[in-house]
């Protein structure tokens, strides 16, 4: 099978659906034994050609950028090259949201079956969606099947609950064999964990903007008898420092950048509790879940209409609360904390799950599956 994925960069550039396409194009090579083609932008002028684990990477020239869409403008002549050519692959899969990509699709009327990753809504560019919205609704139509991460996804957004139909679940996956314990691990983990005095650590991980709501988990952890370290970057870390001196809490509270691969592991496994407070649909998967379950380490996680949720099940792998509502985060986070049967049940449920329904091979047979639908509806 040959498969070309279109999108609008590809690693070393981050960004969560980078890192998605880059382990589903190398799982569909290793797995499927795919020949995949990534055609995506390249950060700045010129166009780069080459073989990243076992995927043709091509990077299209930059010409500009809006709105953080990335214009390049060899990348129609590429597509159709791809689709068209001696070698035409067999399925064409975008991944929303990339407007330049779309349109570079739309104009060319190919006749190779697409299917189209619905990576989130967009929530709070409502300029940007009005100006985005005829695009998108044309490409909805257009293509054959649409892959969601979750049910939720599908039943609340609007423009996937009209096309219900054409909408197959596949959830992301990761290596989840990564987060398994080893000896070396588990002494790195107790290292850190040593930096607490042995205290209860609650852990978040992610960027420091406003739909994380890690302002609401600040406000919980008042109420809240733990550490809490929060790793990564982003815009309000200013203010959410200030925030943590304000309540009182900033000397248990512990900003931490993003770290190694190897350290992010070890710190899952030297906390007590992940917490994920998201408060909008931006987050529309919260794939760090599926980190922390993988380490055996329960969630705390808020009931949004998308696929967080469906990931974190409350009261199998951990447990849900309302968005924004910090009392309730505090009493779930201290229900946790308080009891270690407890936390080792969930934990142990939690890492069962993740290796069940979250792995990369099952994502890969799963995406594989849309792939021969959309193959064989077309054929029809």
């Amino acid at each position: 099978m040959r498969v070309t994925m279109l999108n609008k960069y590809y690693p070393p550039h981050l960004g969560g659906i980078e890192f998605h396409v880059r382990d589903l194009a190398e799982g569909l090579v290793e797995r499927e034994g795919a020949k995949v083609s990534a055609l995506v932008a390249n950060d700045g002028p010129g166009s780069v050609r080459e073989m990243l684990g076992g995927v043709e990477v091509m990077r299209m020239s930059r010409f500009a950028q809006y709105a953080s869409t990335p214009i390049a403008l060899g990348m129609r002549q590429q597509l159709r090259f791809l689709l068209s050519g001696p070698e035409a692959s067999d399925v064409l899969h975008l991944h929303f949201p990339y407007p330049w990509g779309e349109i570079s699709w739309l104009s060319m009327n190919a006749r190779v079956p697409a299917v189209m990753t619905y990576h989130s809504d967009i929530v709070r560019q409502k300029t940007s969606l009005a100006l985005y919205k005829p695009l998108l609704e044309k490409v909805l139509d257009r293509v054959d099947l649409i892959i969601a991460s979750s049910p939720n996804m599908v039943e609340h957004s609007e423009f996937l609950a009209p096309r219900a139909e054409k909408c197959r679940v596949v959830p992301f996956g990761l290596h989840v064999e990564r987060f398994a314990a080893t000896q070396e691990l588990l002494e790195r983990a107790a290292r850190l964990k040593a930096r607490h005095s042995h205290r209860k650590v609650v852990l978040f991980v992610g960027r420091l903007v406003y739909y994380k709501g890690v302002d609401v988990l600040l406000r919980a952890m008042s109420d809240v008898d733990a550490d809490l370290v929060i790793i990564g970057k982003g815009p309000l870390e200013s203010e959410l420092r200030e925030q943590a001196h304000s309540q009182g809490i900033a000397s248990r509270v512990f900003f931490e950048p993003p770290v190694s691969d190897e350290d992010l592991t070890a710190w899952y496994h030297a906390s007590d509790v992940f917490c994920l407070p998201s408060v909008a649909r931006s987050e529309a998967f919260g794939l760090v879940q599926v980190e922390a379950h993988a380490s055996g380490l329960p969630v705390v996680s808020t009931d949004l209409t998308t696929g967080v949720p469906f990931v974190n099940a409350d009261g199998v792998t951990g447990l849900v609360v309302p968005p924004g509502d910090s009392s309730a985060l505090a009493r779930a986070l201290g229900t946790l904390l308080s009891d270690d049967d407890l936390r080792r049940r969930l934990g142990e449920q939690a890492r069962s799950r993740a290796n069940a329904e979250f792995s990369i091979e099952r994502m890969v047979t799963q995406t594989v599956s849309v792939y021969r639908e959309a193959i064989e509806g077309q054929r029809r």
